[in-house]
């Protein structure tokens, strides 16, 4: 489990054009990573906001 100043573990994903992103890509620069249960369900909407 991270906690609050923790450097997050290297990872990767797809954006939603299918271009691979990495954490690296933004070293050096701030960046919020957000997470949440599932797409249209009650709980990403009252997450969110």
């Amino acid at each position: 489990m991270l906690q609050k100043g923790d450097k997050a573990p290297y990872f990767e994903g797809t954006d939603q054009n299918g271009n691979i992103i990495r954490l690296s890509d933004f070293a050096g620069r701030r960046l919020v990573l957000y997470f949440y249960p599932k797409d249209s369900t009650p709980g990403c909407t009252a997450e969110a906001c």
